[in-house]
């Protein structure tokens, strides 16, 4: 009987903390979830799922950069010498010379990134690994002082060993160099490229290591980054992993990923530097600045750019608001390339209200996805925009990876985010925007491109999927808001 008795009293003890372990986190959820949607998720797990809930919650769903990651960003910045860019630097040159239409959309980013617009760049449009890899593999031959490169994924195939030889002879000749991997994007091949870059000698870290397989390509947190800086004076960005796939002539058709990246020269490569600094820092503690890093930069062009960081600290919403300005400034053409395409409600409107204004909005996403969930996602969400006025085109494979942004055919964003809750919410970023026509009719040429290939869909073929195509689809949209 005292068994008994001690038996169910051990059992409300544990009923009763796995409702406080509950209640805690669900107050926590409630108070530091900006996205109500994100917020309300989070709580019904909580407490449908007792205890396994909250372990999830404090696993996942606590953002443990941002503080750290707010710390780091000022003392890097106040750190930067005279010939990179700074807020302060950038004032006191007054120069507006944005298109007058586009005035405000300059003014919005100068207030939510770190960096105002930098004059006198060259900005160069790559298609494809058999176009960016030469390039940047020459940039790193070619290096004298310092090589920062940052990417998601890095597989150990020929590609990858490529590049680690490249990164091994400039750091044995006395480059500076540094490699930044994100924890997950490495898993994606195995054995890792990590113990090629070792056997070289080349300084290497990982962004938030982690023992979650790369099949979860979900989790959030992730440094989607991609750039290569050259004696901080070349740099390189996009959307384009260091990988085989890139190779779309030498790789079977299913297995091949298009994209771009792009070569930039001028002054904006000071901001693609930073963004490396703050998150080499970040990883390792140790601060890189001075000449080799930040030298003093000519005008090398007449493009107009600037770097946009964006991800979920102090940068956090700078994306999506570029974009919503954007699209909300736009007088005739929007075109809008991208693999993943699950906008959220903010952007979703700004698309309708541009198309119903007259605009002539284009979506050009992949026919085939190479993943499912998300494919299936995007579906569901189509008819919003389509039934709106905006023009949807698919492409057919190789799987079409690249992201792209262009508008009145003078503004260009470029860089490593998607249209998805997963880059404008949850992942670390960096885009770059270009207000310059040359640039923009290379993305247009590019865009036209796929367009030619591809199909246009409509909405009465959305419509028109079988039942059970749209429950299906119906409950992927429920994930998007972590997708």
């Amino acid at each position: 009987m005292i068994e008994g008795t001690a038996q169910i009293a051990d059992t409300l003890l544990f009923g009763l903390l796995v409702i406080a372990v509950a209640a805690f986190t669900s107050f926590r959820a409630l108070l530091y979830k900006r996205d109500p949607r994100a917020a309300i998720a989070w709580v019904g797990f909580i407490w449908f799922v007792p205890l396994l809930g909250s372990i999830f919650y404090w696993l996942f769903g606590v953002n443990r950069i941002a503080r750290k990651a707010r710390v780091l960003r000022a003392p890097t910045v106040e750190r930067l010498p005279p010939g990179a860019s700074t807020r302060a630097r950038d004032r006191a040159h007054g120069n507006r010379r944005s298109p007058s239409h586009l005035r405000p959309l300059e003014r919005l980013v100068d207030g939510v990134g770190p960096h105002h617009l930098e004059p006198g760049n060259r900005l160069e449009l790559l298609v494809d690994g058999e176009e960016a890899y030469p390039a940047m593999i020459e940039a790193i031959e070619s290096a004298e002082r310092s090589v920062t490169l940052a990417t998601y994924i890095f597989d150990r195939d020929p590609v990858g060993i490529r590049f680690a030889d490249a990164l091994g002879r400039a750091h044995a000749r006395g480059v500076a160099v540094r490699v930044l991997i994100d924890g997950v994007g490495r898993h994606y091949s195995y054995p890792t490229i990590e113990r090629e870059l070792e056997r070289r000698a080349v300084p290497t870290a990982l962004f938030l290591p982690t023992w979650i397989p790369s099949r979860l390509p979900y989790l959030n947190l992730r440094n989607h980054r991609k750039l290569l800086v050259l004696d901080g004076s070349i740099a390189f960005t996009g959307g384009m992993n260091i990988r085989r796939g890139h190779e779309v002539r030498s790789t079977p058709i299913s297995e091949a990923i298009r994209d771009v990246q792009v070569r930039l020269r001028g002054p904006v490569v000071a901001h693609l530097q930073s963004s490396f600094v703050q998150d080499w820092a970040f990883c390792t503690d140790e601060e890189l600045g001075g000449e080799p890093y930040f030298p003093a930069l000519e005008e090398r062009g007449s493009d107009l750019a600037r770097g946009i960081p964006d991800g979920p600290d102090g940068e956090m919403h700078s994306l999506s608001s570029t974009l919503q300005c954007a699209l909300a400034l736009a007088r005739d053409r929007v075109r809008i390339v991208t693999p993943y395409f699950l906008p959220n409600e903010a952007l979703l409107a700004a698309l309708e209200v541009a198309a119903m204004r007259g605009v002539r909005v284009e979506i050009v996403l992949p026919e085939k996805g190479n993943l499912s969930l998300v494919r299936w996602a995007m579906s569901a969400q189509l008819w919003q925009v389509l039934q709106r006025g905006c023009r949807v085109h698919l492409t057919p494979e190789p799987f079409d990876h690249s992201k792209l942004a262009v508008v009145d055919d003078i503004w260009t964003l470029v860089g490593s985010a998607n249209w998805d809750s997963r880059s404008l919410r949850l992942n670390f970023e960096l885009n770059v925007e270009c207000y310059g026509r040359n640039f923009a009719a290379a993305a247009n040429r590019l865009i036209d491109q796929r367009v030619a290939v591809g199909r246009e869909t409509s909405l009465a073929e959305v419509d028109g999927r079988s039942l059970p195509i749209r429950l299906r689809d119906g409950v992927a949209r429920l994930a998007s808001p972590y997708l």
